[in-house]
């Protein structure tokens, strides 16, 4: 526990010290770069810990892979202009998918987080398809999974 305070204690005079002296002009710091560290770093320990049995609990994954996703996306916002969140937004919907996929291959494996998995991160990727590829997924994909579901249906109640 005292290593921890004495880790903490420096990195808040760290950062002190670099807001203090970008306010007085002797250096150019932006909370541009760093703000998304608050996503990125909470996501990357949980996965860290998880993955070196520091804490084995599988249901720490989901808001790692959701933090560590909202970081990821956070960096190219920042990056790249808040004008990317018009293509960027559908990775809210996949991040959330990522956390509970994660929680399914690593944890019990219950079925029932296939669904919220496949409709969060099937939206996802399909609206941003339409965002980023030239091609719209929902042109192709939703027909062919209504048709799917339709031949699913029309079987299990033939085989009554």
């Amino acid at each position: 526990m005292r290593n921890s305070n004495m880790i903490m204690g420096a990195v808040l005079v760290a950062l002190g010290c670099i807001l203090l002296l970008s306010n007085l002009g002797y250096i150019n710091f932006s909370w541009d770069y760093i703000w998304p560290m608050a996503l990125l770093l909470p996501g990357v320990y949980l996965h860290f810990a998880f993955f070196t049995k520091i804490d084995k609990n599988p249901g720490n994954l989901v808001p790692a892979g959701i933090l560590t996703t909202y970081g990821l996306m956070a960096y190219t916002v920042a990056f790249f202009g808040w004008g990317t969140m018009t293509t960027m937004w559908p990775f809210i919907l996949i991040g959330i998918a990522v956390g509970l996929t994660e929680l399914y291959f690593f944890g019990s494996q219950d079925k029932g987080l296939l669904v919220p998995i496949a409709i969060l991160g099937g939206l996802g990727v399909m609206f941003l398809s339409k965002s980023i590829f030239i091609f719209d997924l929902r042109k192709i994909v939703i027909p062919i999974i209504l048709v799917l579901l339709g031949v699913l249906m029309l079987s299990k109640r033939e085989r009554k």
